[in-house]
């Protein structure tokens, strides 16, 4: 598990690895998180960081009670392949 550092004022996620940053930037509005942008530099890819900062954002949202709306592409491909969440309701 990697280490996520949540800067909340700058609507930002960021992971440090091997002296490189990946970030996944959000825009909130009310209770909506937009999941704007995700960017894993080169060096550090294919090892999954990307989606450690989505599981990161959407575990935030939930503490919020916010709802998640990906809007860049990765994001939108990450929910599209997890499995749709169980209502307790």
């Amino acid at each position: 598990m990697l280490d996520i550092s949540h800067d909340i004022r700058a609507h930002r996620l960021s992971i440090q690895l091997e002296g490189r940053t990946a970030l996944l930037d959000y825009q909130l509005d009310r209770n909506v998180m937009k999941i704007t942008h995700t960017r894993v530099p080169r060096e550090i890819g294919g090892r999954g960081v990307a989606a450690e900062l989505m599981r990161g954002a959407l575990k935030i949202a939930a503490e919020h009670g916010w709802t998640v709306l990906p809007v860049c592409s990765y994001a939108v491909a990450f929910m599209n392949r997890q499995p749709p969440q169980a209502n307790d309701a």
